[in-house]
Order: structure tokens, then sequence, then C-alpha cells
């Protein structure tokens, strides 16, 4: 799912991967994704957040199992986030 952000990630191997630090040449995009689990979850939520436009997050109740009120609390700190039905 990164991937589809423009994120650059090297496999390396099947319990490791490198993902490539932001080197201001190239800006992550939004897109369309889905949470499959709590930890990708939030890593998809941060991507969305560094990502120009608009993203979407589907099964987002996987980031809510681990993170409580995860959007206010974003919120509080600047972050333009919200909770779509």
């Amino acid at each position: 799912m990164l991937i589809a952000t423009g994120t650059k990630i090297i496999l390396c191997g099947s319990h490791r991967a490198t993902v490539m630090g932001h080197n201001f040449e190239s800006a992550l995009k939004a897109t369309t994704m889905t949470s499959p689990d709590i930890r990708a979850g939030v890593s998809l939520l941060i991507a969305a957040l560094s990502a120009s436009g608009t993203s979407t997050i589907h099964n987002i109740e996987q980031i809510d199992r681990g993170y409580e009120n995860i959007d206010t609390r974003l919120r509080a700190i600047g972050a333009r986030i919200e909770r779509i039905a």
C-alpha cells in the first residue's frame, strides 16, 4: 500500500524492508488505501498525512484498536484529518 503513495521501499528478506528517506526530490501522493492491521495502518496514516492531496484509509477499525481517538489527538497538533461515514 505504501508504494501507491510513491514511497521507495526495498525488500531485504521475508521479515525486513528498507524505506528510503524523504529527499525532497519527490513528494508522496494521495491515494486510497486499506489498513490490514494496527501497525501497518499507522504507517499508512503517517504516509497519508505526509502526502500532498487527500488520502482515504479504509478499515480504520484496525488503527482504532491500538490508538484510541488518534484522529482527535492528531488534530490537536495541527493535522488535517477527518472520519467519513
